[in-house]
């Protein structure tokens, strides 16, 4: 274990040497292993979005094989998926990337901001998953509930020794299409992550709007205008440092824009990214490129 990792996990002050072991996993997996830097591949686009928008551009992404082995050949940190996309390949890449499993889900034709649990605790053992991921909406009419559900769960993972991964997305209510973005926004949903006992904290990255009324004082004369000063406030706002951090790679976009967030996220302090669509919709040729690049803006070598 490098100082880097150590120093990461200490600021875990109540967790179980299970818990620290699995997340040890993840920050020592691959070829950011021991930087204090992840990249992790998610694969729960097929819940939300089905499977022909999600895998008809790039065929091969069909079969959960080919996530298991992109994720394993680009040197990533660990793969994220729901209950039968992890089941269909758990025996043939047990022991070769540490996993995580997606135990809530929606699909894109509920309007209700709210996901069903789909797997359990008892299934992230089975599999020999390293962390258990639950989604979020704060905003939504859902949310009590939501924080309710995590809560049971997380408490019954970390008493097994398994992490918690938060994906914290603000949604419904009063927010508004820009706010699901604007900084302040996005700054207390990751605040609420960390309130609610996530390991690892997932967010989008924010915009420069501010979309609270009651919080525009608080943000008045602070310099926004950067993405890396964006990303830094959001690092801030998860106790100070004190949590993972990692943001979503979000809609399929040039290969530029991708790589620019990770600068951002890196010279930010973020702790890197969990990036699904812009990998796993490209040839797998052009996806591990792009994972390779990305490995070296996060270690500094570009």
């Amino acid at each position: 274990m490098t100082p880097t990792v150590k120093a990461i996990l200490d600021k875990y002050e109540s967790d179980n040497p299970g818990v620290k072991a699995n997340l040890a996993r993840i920050l020592m997996q691959g070829r950011l292993g021991g930087t204090g830097k992840l990249i992790i591949l998610p694969v729960d686009q097929g819940f939300e979005h089905g499977p022909a928008r999600s895998f008809a551009v790039n065929e091969p992404a069909y079969d959960p094989h080919y996530h298991f082995q992109l994720a394993v050949d680009a040197g990533l940190s660990a793969y994220a998926a729901p209950l039968g996309m992890i089941e269909a390949g758990a025996d043939s890449f047990a022991g070769q990337i540490p996993t995580i499993l997606k135990v809530n889900s929606a699909n894109s034709w509920a309007n209700a901001k709210d996901q069903a649990v789909t797997a359990s605790v008892d299934d992230a053992l089975r599999l020999g998953c390293s962390a258990i991921g639950f989604t979020v909406y704060p905003g939504s009419d859902h949310f009590f509930e939501l924080a309710e559900e995590i809560r049971e769960m997380s408490l019954e993972a970390k008493s097994v020794g398994i992490a918690t991964v938060i994906w914290s997305y603000p949604r419904g209510g009063d927010i508004s299409k820009d706010g699901e973005l604007a900084l302040d926004v996005g700054a207390y949903a990751a605040h609420m992550a960390a309130l609610l006992g996530a390991h690892i904290i997932k967010v989008k990255l924010p915009t420069d709007h501010i979309e609270q009324k009651d919080a525009k004082k608080a943000y008045e004369g602070g310099d926004w205008s950067t993405q890396a000063k964006r990303v830094a406030h959001v690092v801030k706002s998860c106790f100070n440092g004190r949590r993972i951090v990692v943001f979503s790679g979000g809609a399929a976009k040039g290969a530029d824009a991708v790589y620019q967030d990770a600068r951002d996220i890196r010279d930010g302090g973020g702790n890197g990214s969990i990036i699904g669509r812009n990998t796993f919709q490209r040839p797998r040729d052009e996806a591990l490129a792009m994972l390779d690049r990305l490995v070296r803006i996060y270690k500094g070598e570009e």
